[in-house]
């Protein structure tokens, strides 16, 4: 079998994410697994980093036997092996590097947002449409094993009609001042694209489309809860990014979804995220992992009593979903599907386009919580 090599140009791989994720547990996952198989072939990727780091760069292709890197974006983009641009950058430093890929003719492949507005989302899918090139933005929560547990119940028609959707995710994030925070100092300042609208909306969006229907109207209302934090120097800043969101969305359908996403939040749930779904049918409670289900046949008959301690054990009134297949990395998963959609055509429809109503519905989000009202989502149309 024939192995063809593609070249990725990875900006931001010294960040977190693009570290962990994307570069040692998607592609040299793929790598070290022997390649991603096509129908012609094995597609072996070549990851050429990129980063403001020198040193950076350095150790981390010296720790993974990698020998390209460049802080020259430019440079890397003009190399002729390459074929796909990724960027994990902070979101303020995309828009300028995804249009130089662009110029450049390059495939592109991003984390989201895919911009910190919808004007420039919008401009970036149809300047990426015109030049003929394939785009993807990074929808990982739909590559979830309780995610994809979930759509096969909707597929399966076990709800009958879905009535609402509650969605409740977040953590504690640490103040920084005890004890280091577990996100970068420039998710809470909004001078640096932080907030939390920005960051969980557009996850939010793709997944309320794909699963439930698209978005119709949203409320919001946001809050900086915590003003104060320490960052990575241990130095204090102001916190003035969004730090919690409660959420409200209307979708095609008639389906009511609410979802609250806070970073200001101790866990008292199963998983980080987990979504519960009812319908006339039948319920479910999924996250990263487990999806569990009642059907209408087992729904017990609560009655409202506050004089009398409960005795009905609700939750062991719920079924698991078992696995029934192989659930890889979810990021892993959506790299080798565009991969394949760059390589061979194959199906891929987590793309610019797809990115641009993900921020458009966070700036309705953030009109919504600063007006107070709720705002109509408009149909937003993108070529492709």
């Amino acid at each position: 079998m024939t192995r063809r090599s593609i070249g990725i140009v990875l900006n931001g791989v010294t960040g977190r994410m693009g570290y962990r994720q994307h570069l040692v547990r998607s592609l040299l996952a793929i790598r070290e697994a022997g390649g991603l198989p096509t129908r012609d072939g094995t597609l072996w990727p070549e990851p050429v980093l990129v980063g403001r780091s020198e040193a950076k760069l350095a150790e981390i292709a010296a720790r993974h036997g990698l020998t390209e890197w460049s802080t020259d974006l430019g440079a890397a983009l003009a190399r002729p092996d390459v074929s796909i641009y990724f960027d994990s950058q902070v979101t303020s430093g995309r828009e300028k590097a995804i249009r130089q890929a662009i110029e450049a003719g390059k495939h592109i492949y991003t984390e989201k947002p895919l911009a910190e507005t919808a004007v420039a989302a919008t401009e970036l899918a149809e300047l990426a449409a015109a030049a003929g090139l394939k785009t993807g933005v990074v929808q990982d929560k739909l590559f979830l094993p309780g995610l994809r547990k979930l759509k096969r119940l909707i597929d399966g028609g076990f709800f009958g009609r879905i009535l609402s959707v509650r969605g409740e995710f977040g953590y504690w994030v640490f103040e920084g001042d005890w004890q280091p925070a577990q996100r970068p100092s420039w998710n809470y300042r909004a001078a640096d694209g932080g907030g939390i609208v920005m960051d969980m909306l557009p996850h939010w969006n793709y997944l309320l489309e794909e699963l439930f229907g698209g978005v119709r109207s949203v409320q919001c209302t946001m809050a900086t809860h915590i003003d104060t934090r320490v960052d990575e120097q241990g130095e204090s800043y102001a916190a003035t990014a969004d730090d919690a969101a409660y959420a409200v969305f209307e979708l095609a359908g008639g389906a009511v979804a609410q979802i609250n996403s806070s970073w200001c939040v101790r866990v008292y749930r199963d998983e980080l995220v987990e979504f519960q779904v009812d319908g006339t049918e039948g319920s479910a409670v999924a996250g990263l992992r487990h999806c569990r289900v009642q059907h209408r046949s087992m729904t017990p008959k609560p009655v409202w009593n506050p004089d009398l301690p409960n005795s009905v054990p609700f939750r062991t009134q719920w079924a698991e979903v078992p696995d029934n297949d192989e659930f890889d990395n979810g990021f892993k998963a959506q790299w080798e599907a565009f991969l394949r959609h760059v390589a061979e055509d194959g199906p891929y429809h987590w793309d610019f386009a797809s990115g641009a109503r993900g921020v458009r519905l966070a700036e309705l989000a953030l009109q919504s919580a600063r007006e107070g009202r709720r705002l109509e989502v408009p149909r937003l149309e993108v070529p492709r």
